[in-house]
């Protein structure tokens, strides 16, 4: 249903609204707001900053303002390479766009700076809601293609990024393992904090198909021929494997982990994210 939805704002809304609800702590270390002052209400300012039981004892509207202490700011990491346009309803790709527009609007809504990185799209972390909905429009006119994927877009994002910040990565991870892991050790030592969102479709776990099939690779173009019911096996290990050498890689090297399948609806997914990272 949310995939049906054009408009990727109201799709974030949706996803975040209750989401933290029962989280008894921020799930993003190091980032906070300190109260300032209380300032006269002005037309046009964000309803949830007025303290609605001051008005009740003075009959008079006040917001309250901030002073930012955040020591750190957020980048999103979006693979757009060919091999995250899969499978043909519901792509990794769109899943991963509704995740990070979500991500964007949670961090952005507790007055957080975020930015986005994809493909050679990069949008430099800042706050407000005129960043966030400027982010929001440019994921939506992203499409995936072509070559390349996380390791070229962790270096990016961690040279672009002017202060130590928290990467989080969206991707299939299937590019260059052992460069892609370089990359993330070397944000992590600029000062980085790396969170990897894995996500794969359901069918390229299971391989849930029978007969004789020509696969085609959605960024080299070449193709396969196989039987599926024979090979299921094989490549069901395969892909376990793959899957448990990224996990221990991560907690090996200190990253936060998730593997996200996308047929898990998008705000359950997101919440048993931000529940790790809580328990942490």
């Amino acid at each position: 249903m949310l995939a049906g939805i054009a408009d990727l704002e109201l799709v974030a809304r949706i996803i975040v609204e209750g989401l933290v609800s029962g989280l008894h702590r921020s799930p993003f270390h190091g980032y906070s707001a300190e109260f300032s002052q209380y300032r006269h209400y002005r037309p046009g300012d964000d309803l949830k900053y007025v303290d609605w039981k001051l008005v009740a004892r003075t009959d008079r509207v006040y917001t309250k303002q901030f002073r930012e202490t955040t020591n750190m700011a957020s980048a999103i990491v979006l693979d757009a390479s060919g091999s995250m346009d899969f499978p043909a309803s519901l792509t990794k790709f769109r899943y991963a766009v509704i995740v990070a527009a979500a991500l964007a609007h949670l961090i952005s809504g507790q007055g957080d700076a975020i930015g986005l990185l994809a493909g050679d799209r990069f949008l430099a972390p800042r706050s407000g809601r005129p960043h966030l909905r400027g982010l929001l429009a440019a994921l939506a006119t992203l499409t995936p293609g072509g070559g390349g994927g996380a390791a070229d877009n962790v270096r990016r994002a961690s040279e672009r990024l002017k202060r130590r910040g928290l990467l989080f990565v969206l991707s299939d991870f299937y590019d260059e393992e052992e460069r892609t892991l370089t990359e993330l050790r070397r944000a992590a030592r600029m000062g980085h904090e790396v969170v990897l969102l894995h996500i794969l479709s359901r069918d390229e776990i299971d391989l849930p198909y029978r007969r004789d099939l020509e696969f085609a690779d959605l960024e080299s173009g070449r193709t396969l021929a196989i039987n599926a019911g024979l090979a299921r096996r094989d490549y069901t290990e395969a892909v376990a494997a793959f899957l448990e050498r990224w996990h221990a890689r991560a907690g090996g090297e200190g990253f936060q982990y998730s593997l996200i399948v996308t047929d898990t609806p998008p705000a359950r997914a997101l919440r048993n994210c931000l529940l790790a990272r809580v328990a942490t």
